[in-house]
C-alpha cells in the first residue's frame, strides 16, 4: 500500500515481505516480465523496468530471479499479452485508493475486482472521481540514522527536490517526477540508501483513521485487493496511526 503515514508504509511493506515474501516475489517477477517485453531488458533504457528494479531492491529480490524475468519477457512473454488498468475505489469511511493494474484479461480481471471491493464495504468511483485527489510524486523516505538532517536536506535542495519534510524517525522527500531518478542517484552516490524510492501518487488531503473498527475495515479493503494477482499498487489517502 502507498499511502500514509510513511513509516506505517514502510514498515508495513516488510511486514508484508516477511509474511508473504513468495507471492510479493511473484508479483515483481511478472512485473519485470512485462516491462521487458514493452521496453526492452536495459534499465537504462527502460523507465519502467528501472522502477520496477527498484521495488524488487528494497525485498531483497534474487538476482536469478529477475534475470529469469527479463529473459521471459524478452523471449515474448510465452504470447501473453498485458495490458494496464486502474479503478477509483471508495474504501469505507471516507477513504478512497486508486489501483494500478496488469492484465492479460480485463473482463475477469474487472469482475473479481467488483466482487473484491463490494465484499469489503466499497464501491467503484466514476473515472476521475477519485484520481483527481492525488498527484503523481517521486517519494524518498530515509531514516534518521542514515545521514544527518543537514547534509541530507542540503542534497535534495540542491538537486531541486519539491518538498523536504523531518520528523523522528526521518525524512520524505518529495519531487517532481521528472528529477526522481536524478535526485534518487545523488543521494545514492554520496552513499545514501533510501528505506523507500519511487514514483507513486500522492494524495492531496488525507483522512485520518481513528478507532480499531475504521482501521481494521480500511486495511481489509486494502489487504484484499493487495492480495490479488493482477494488482501492482493501491494508493490509498488513509492516514494510518504510527505502529511502535
Amino acid at each position: 500500500m502507498a499511502g500514509h503515514s510513511k513509516w506505517s508504509k514502510v514498515k508495513r511493506i516488510k511486514a508484508v515481505v516477511d509474511a508473504k515474501r513468495g507471492k510479493i516475489f511473484s508479483k515483481l517477477a511478472r512485473e519485470i516480465t512485462v516491462a521487458a517485453k514493452i521496453g526492452g531488458g536495459d534499465p537504462g533504457m527502460n523507465p519502467r523496468l528501472r522502477m520496477v528494479l527498484l521495488k524488487c531492491r528494497a525485498v531483497n529480490l534474487p538476482a536469478e530471479n529477475i534475470d529469469r524475468a527479463i529473459k521471459k519477457g524478452l523471449g515474448g512473454g510465452e504470447g501473453v499479452n498485458f495490458e494496464d488498468l486502474s479503478y477509483e475505489i471508495y474504501a469505507p469511511h471516507g477513504v478512497v485508493l486508486l489501483v494500478e493494474l496488469s492484465t492479460d484479461n480485463r473482463n475477469r480481471t474487472a469482475a473479481e475486482i467488483r466482487s473484491i471491493v463490494t465484499k469489503n464495504g466499497g464501491s467503484i468511483a466514476m473515472p476521475g472521481s477519485v484520481s483527481r485527489l492525488f498527484h503523481r510524486k517521486g517519494q524518498i523516505i530515509v531514516s534518521r540514522e542514515v545521514v544527518p538532517e543537514d547534509k541530507l536536506m542540503e542534497l535534495a535542495l540542491e538537486t531541486g527536490a519539491e518538498d523536504f519534510k523531518s520528523d523522528e524517525q526521518g525524512f520524505e522527500i518529495l519531487t517532481e517526477p521528472a528529477i526522481f531518478e536524478a535526485v534518487h542517484q545523488k543521494m545514492e552516490s554520496a552513499g545514501i540508501k533510501a528505506e523507500a524510492a519511487e514514483i507513486t501518487s500522492h494524495p492531496t488531503v488525507t483522512v485520518p483513521l481513528a478507532g480499531a473498527a475504521a482501521i481494521a475495515d480500511a486495511s481489509k479493503l486494502i489487504d484484499a485487493l493487495e492480495e490479488h494477482d493482477d494488482v501492482k499498487e493501491v494508493y490509498s489517502n488513509a492516514e494510518f496511526p504510527e505502529v511502535a
